[in-house]
């Protein structure tokens, strides 16, 4: 079997662009992956040009061996740009092997160690109506969801001031254990946007409500960074989704600065590396909380890997794609409140209408911008 080509497919996703790689074989076999960067996606796109150039005439059944190819052969190693498209291809390869054998990929990854894969959800961003909010709360826990995701809020002209986003987090994060009660588990997503002291207060004075974890309560760039927060606060913490490899993670795991393992396999280099990253955190009773606020290809792919190691806590969830976007996948995952169902179709479990896919060319929007109260740029 020889790899003959690669062809990008970008879809709209509620204002958004899900970017998705085929990758096609001589024996009429495609295997399907997603870019788990939705920002900047003409660097990836670039990216994904070189990469074909790599792979078209190998074999796709030598996953590992591409994935060095692609990761290491130009000499400076791949960062988390080009570690999203290699993220998009390895999952593809895998994909088509699965097919290839007739098994589902957690079949090749060692077999399932679990019956399903708990999953979390987001209750959405309009904690700026607080009656909404917690009423949606309510709503999502009627429904079946045990474990409900919000983020730090900011005020709604996009200013973030910290002591106010420090202050609102608290205050929302009480109203919803409130409101939904004890037997809720409650993630808070700070989204990188505050530094250690507003950090370190937020986190002490949400800990009697028990979050399941803080989310990324500080920048990504200086893993270091971390050691005060550990050692100040008892809140779980959750970091990595912004990391595009396992030397990335290693300061975290290594060290122990975290509880939870934010791996992307859309953005961590692929199902290949992010294995490798979740055998490193069980070393280190550090569990997974795979990342995937993206489309059906990533929801399947964190499936696959979920069901096969023995550290996973949880799976994201989001939403689904808009009915026209979402009629044009001929197979994708089972979600229902609580869970991703497991999945017996050959390869990752999810396949596409290329055709119908192609009449779409969607750009990827302009991450938001958040200002400082001084009109200093700050993280979104």
């Amino acid at each position: 079997m020889k790899i003959t080509g690669l062809e990008v497919l970008t879809l709209p996703d509620h204002g958004d662009s899900m970017m998705l790689v085929v990758v096609d074989t001589d024996e009429g076999i495609h295997g399907l992956g997603e870019v788990g960067i939705r920002s900047r996606q003409r660097a990836v796109a670039g990216g994904l040009e070189h990469l074909a150039e790599l792979i078209v005439g190998e074999d796709p059944r030598r996953i590992e061996h591409l994935w060095q190819v692609m990761f290491r052969r130009g000499f400076f190693p791949a960062d988390r740009i080009l570690g999203a498209a290699i993220a998009a291809v390895d999952v593809a390869l895998w994909d088509i092997r699965g097919k290839a054998l007739g098994v589902p990929v957690h079949e090749l990854l060692g077999g399932r160690a679990r019956d399903h894969v708990p999953a979390y959800v987001h209750v959405g961003d309009g904690y700026h109506d607080r009656a909404w909010f917690l009423d949606r709360c309510r709503d999502l826990v009627a429904e079946g969801w045990r474990h409900l995701r919000f983020a730090s809020p900011h005020d709604a002209d996009g200013t973030l001031d910290a002591r106010r986003c420090l202050r609102g987090s608290v205050e929302l994060f009480h109203q919803v254990r409130d409101a939904v009660g004890d037997e809720v588990e409650l993630i808070l997503d700070v989204h990188t946007r505050l530094d250690p002291p507003e950090a370190l207060t937020l986190c002490r004075e949400i800990e009697a409500a028990r979050p399941y974890f803080v989310e990324d309560p500080l920048r990504c760039e200086n893993p270091d960074s971390y050691r005060m927060l550990r050692a100040r606060t008892g809140v779980p913490l959750a970091a990595g989704e912004q990391y595009g490899s396992k030397w990335e993670f290693r300061t975290l795991i290594e060290d122990d600065l975290i509880d939870y393992a934010r791996v992307d396999v859309g953005v961590a280099a692929g199902l290949t590396e992010a294995k490798k990253i979740a055998a490193m955190a069980e070393a280190h009773h550090i569990k997974l909380a795979t990342h995937n606020p993206l489309g059906p290809v990533t929801a399947a792919s964190s499936l696959q890997l979920n069901l096969t190691c023995p550290n996973v806590a949880i799976q994201e969830h989001q939403t689904d794609p808009d009915p026209a976007i979402a009629a044009l996948f001929t197979a994708r995952p089972t979600i229902v409140p609580g869970r991703v169902e497991l999945s017996e179709l050959p390869g990752i479990g999810v396949d596409i209408d290329r055709a119908a896919a192609r009449r779409y060319q969607a750009t990827a929007d302009e991450r938001p911008h958040l200002r400082t109260s001084d009109g200093a740029f700050t993280n979104w």
